[in-house]
């Protein structure tokens, strides 16, 4: 069979996008089939079957750890991982020139806890990282950790390596690049990301519709350009967990096309530098 002409029927297509959504709450549109049916050949090539339809079969027969590595393998490669350093700077900005000195005058226990709840390659965790240590004035003697998590395994383990070149870093600016990378290839352009955003970076593995449970006590949730691959019930349960997870005195980061409008009223909207900010409201 060739693998590169194949496509998934209209049935396939459903029994997989069924399963993936709940396994992950991602909603795939049936416009999607063929965006679909390009990924899920990784899969029949890496386990050397012919048809979508073993694939399915497969998924249904397995158990136990062998089951949850290839869920995880799945949901990998129909994951998207597009992202940059610096992406959508005003956001960074306003966590530079106001969320990060405020909560340095609020919070009393000097620790600082920040997510990056679907942090993908790596880029949006190691930015913030960079935005921290810029304001590190503000926090002398702190306690500082940024969580960093994605369904996807090999973004993952992509980002701990922290090698990044090209389109991912043109954003960087010069000062920065110098400060906080090294250069592994000149010819290429690859840098490498330095011990000292390392540190900071905690990367693990997190479903959000799965078992593990989300980090408690964050001052900061950054889940942009995220909600958008669900529906709105696990847009809903999304935030209400996340409500559940960050301080009185957080701040919520969401995508720019993204809004919290008929899903939340844990969140108000707090227009920040122009970014779609959110805080939550005072639990009684």
């Amino acid at each position: 069979m060739d693998l590169t002409i194949k496509r998934l029927t209209e049935d396939e297509f459903a029994k997989f996008a069924k399963l993936i959504y709940d396994e992950s709450g991602i909603f795939m549109k049936d416009t999607k089939i063929t965006l679909l049916s390009n990924r899920l050949r990784k899969r029949l090539s890496a386990l050397s079957l012919s048809e979508f339809s073993d694939y399915y079969d497969y998924l249904q027969k397995l158990t136990g750890e062998i089951k949850r590595k290839e869920y995880e393998e799945l949901l990998d490669v129909v994951s998207t991982n597009e992202t940059y350093f610096f992406r959508n700077e005003r956001h960074f900005e306003a966590l530079m020139d106001v969320c990060l000195p405020e909560l340095s005058k609020v919070k009393k226990d000097k620790k600082l806890r920040i997510w990056s709840a679907a942090c993908s390659t790596g880029e949006e965790p190691y930015t913030i990282a960079i935005c921290v240590l810029e304001c590190m004035k503000y926090f002398p003697g702190w306690e500082i950790e940024i969580i960093a998590t994605d369904i996807a395994p090999s973004v993952l383990e992509f980002a701990r390596d922290g090698y990044y070149s090209g389109r991912r870093i043109e954003k960087v600016a010069p000062e920065h690049l110098k400060k906080y990378f090294t250069i592994e290839d000149k010819e290429k352009g690859v840098y490498k990301v330095n011990d000292e955003l390392k540190k900071l970076v905690n990367f693990n593995y997190l479903n959000f519709f799965g078992k593990t449970p989300f980090p408690k006590n964050l001052d900061i949730i950054f889940c942009r350009n995220v909600m958008i691959y669900f529906d709105k019930i696990h847009q809903k349960n999304l935030v209400a967990d996340f409500y559940q997870s960050i301080n009185d005195t957080g701040y919520l980061f969401i995508g720019h096309s993204e809004t919290l409008h008929s899903i939340s009223e844990d969140f108000v909207y707090k227009k920040i530098l122009e970014s779609p900010i959110y805080i939550p409201k005072p639990r009684s």
